[in-house]
């Protein structure tokens, strides 16, 4: 028992941390809390990344999954603020595929973060959050990234 109760701690300890990671990141260079612009910006990179197959099929599958949950539920008009980073995240790589965000929600209440590769880009953001169903208004912490190096 004495050998195995560190080993269970820290799958804990590791469960928690993984749980307690908050947003939904459009990029792995995405900054990691909203009051950050991130990393510099990779525009292809998360271009490549964003319109992949397996992304796509990843994408396809959280909605599935989604509305999988929402109608085992019973709560189908109720979106939960997880599926509402989840469904704007989507929205955003999909439609600005160069960006790199950081999607927040508090009670529909959106916060979005990082860069994006142009101004046409940064002006889409609010429009695009909007369309996802339960989000009542939305911060654009967000700003046109200066690409990296080779890019």
């Amino acid at each position: 028992m004495k050998k195995i109760f560190p080993v269970l701690l820290g799958g804990a300890l590791l469960l928690g941390a993984v749980a307690c990671t908050d947003g939904a990141q459009t990029s792995g260079n995405a900054p990691s809390n909203t009051n950050e612009v991130g990393e510099e910006l990779q525009a292809q990179e998360n271009l490549e990344d964003a319109t992949s197959d397996t992304r796509q099929a990843q994408i396809e599958s959280d909605e599935r999954a989604r509305q999988d949950r929402q109608g085992t539920l019973g709560n189908e008009g109720e979106v939960s603020d997880g599926d509402i980073e989840s469904l704007v995240r989507n929205n955003l790589e999909t439609n600005l595929p160069t960006s790199q965000l950081l999607v927040e929600s508090e009670d529909g209440v959106v916060t979005v973060a990082g860069q994006v590769a142009t101004q046409q880009d940064l002006e889409r953001i609010e429009t695009l959050t909007k369309e996802v169903r339960g989000v009542k208004s939305v911060q654009v912490n967000a700003q046109v990234g200066t690409p990296a190096a080779g890019q």
